[in-house]
């Protein structure tokens, strides 16, 4: 298998993929809608508000996907990428009650659990050997600050140094700061000091303060889940972003996100990929929500390709929308796919039936049949390596 490095701020994009994209996009006949973009990015205007609302409202999604898939290619080639981690969901105890979760449990409920540090480490034992990157996020705990992450995270290190640590929302960091009278440049710096490697990006939803009261009230506002996210990437955390799409939101309100997302990415390159995701109705409390098809769904992953030039990779989240759809989205401009996960709480407590018994060889074969090359990455997007699917012996048919 070959093998490569890249530099945390490039991400394996290639460095002249605004070049090449030029060059596929002029040469193809677009509908007048399409051309209109295709021109501003030719003559590297930056597209508005009115250019995402007219993505979005274009009647034909295999053109719209075609445009994204050329962006995506330009940027990376065929390559599509995935890695080995598992999810822990470290405490479902939440102090909030957001109307679109699932996953969240008061204090007193009788399926309510906050994992110990030890407790925490039993669980990582279990999927060490095969994986190298633990994904946690959970409820925003009354009793824990800071220093138990920190003292959690260098448990990790200490215990299994080859796994990096993605972990805590903008919510959670903002939870830690106010319950440990900290502000948010030394909260992140010392959970970065203890072994946190990079953000995971959650909890965006939508970034419309207007949007956010109605589905989460009482989490962080839009503006400061921008600012705890470029606090971490100035003192050398990176971090993914997200959206969470088909609650109360417009289309309108879904590129406005977008755009702050990447004006925040080309001031500090420090977003890594983004994750939009569909909102899953079972068992939440938000009966007016606006359920996305899958057509929905990849028009939106489309549309954010082509709108976040500055971001470098959009992943179809498998553990959301399910193996077929993000075998699909990967041919309308994704390319990842997550990893192997292995255990997932919140997704399937909202409605996901995503498999969780995958192993990089399942994950390379969704890759392939989508007609990408199936590269494994690690968490921060700085090293890979094509992965060739181990194959299946043949059987003899029974005479």
């Amino acid at each position: 298998m070959s093998s490569w490095k890249s530099a945390v701020v490039d991400a394996d994009r290639n460095k002249d993929w605004l070049t090449r994209l030029k060059t596929t996009i002029q040469a193809v006949q677009w509908s007048d809608t399409i051309q209109t973009i295709v021109d501003k990015i030719v003559s590297d205007e930056e597209l508005t508000v009115t250019d995402g609302c007219n993505l979005f409202e274009t009647s034909n999604l295999n053109e719209l996907g075609h445009l994204a898939n050329l962006h995506k290619e330009a940027m990376f080639g065929k390559n599509a990428y995935f890695n080995s981690n598992v999810h822990i969901n470290q405490t479902n105890i939440c102090v909030l009650a957001c109307r679109f979760c699932a996953f969240r449990r008061g204090p007193k409920a009788e399926d309510a659990y906050a994992l110990s540090i030890d407790s925490y480490l039993s669980e990582l034992d279990k999927f060490s050997s095969f994986v190298n990157e633990v994904h946690s996020v959970g409820g925003l705990h009354p009793e824990w600050g800071v220093d138990h992450y920190c003292s959690l995270f260098k448990r990790i290190k200490k215990e299994h140094p080859h796994i990096s640590i993605k972990a805590l929302t903008a919510v959670e960091i903002k939870h830690l700061s106010q319950i440990s009278n900290l502000s948010i440049r030394k909260t992140l710096q010392m959970l970065h000091d203890a072994g946190l490697t990079s953000l995971p990006g959650g909890g965006a939803e939508i970034l419309d303060d207007d949007v956010r009261q109605i589905i989460c009230n009482g989490k962080e506002s839009s503006q400061e889940y921008l600012d705890i996210h470029e606090t971490a990437h100035s003192i050398g955390l990176p971090s993914n972003c997200t959206m969470l799409f088909g609650t109360i939101e417009t289309a309108k309100q879904r590129v406005e996100h977008m755009i702050q997302l990447r004006d925040l990415a080309k001031r500090t390159n420090g977003f890594q990929c983004f994750v939009p995701y569909p909102f899953l109705p079972d068992s939440t409390r938000l009966p007016m929500a606006q359920l996305s098809t899958g057509q929905e769904i990849l028009r939106v992953i489309a549309v954010s390709r082509i709108m976040l030039n500055s971001i470098p990779h959009i992943k179809a989240y498998r553990m959301n929308i399910g193996d077929s759809m993000a075998e699909l989205a990967l041919q309308y401009g994704a390319d990842d796919i997550d990893g192997t996960v292995k255990q997932e709480s919140i997704m399937h407590l909202a409605g996901s039936n995503a498999p969780l018994d995958y192993g990089v060889n399942q994950l390379a074969k969704l890759v392939t049949r989508s007609g990408n090359i199936p590269i494994k990455r690690n968490t921060t997007y700085s090293e890979f390596e094509q992965f060739v699917p181990a194959k299946q012996p043949r059987r003899l048919p029974v005479i």
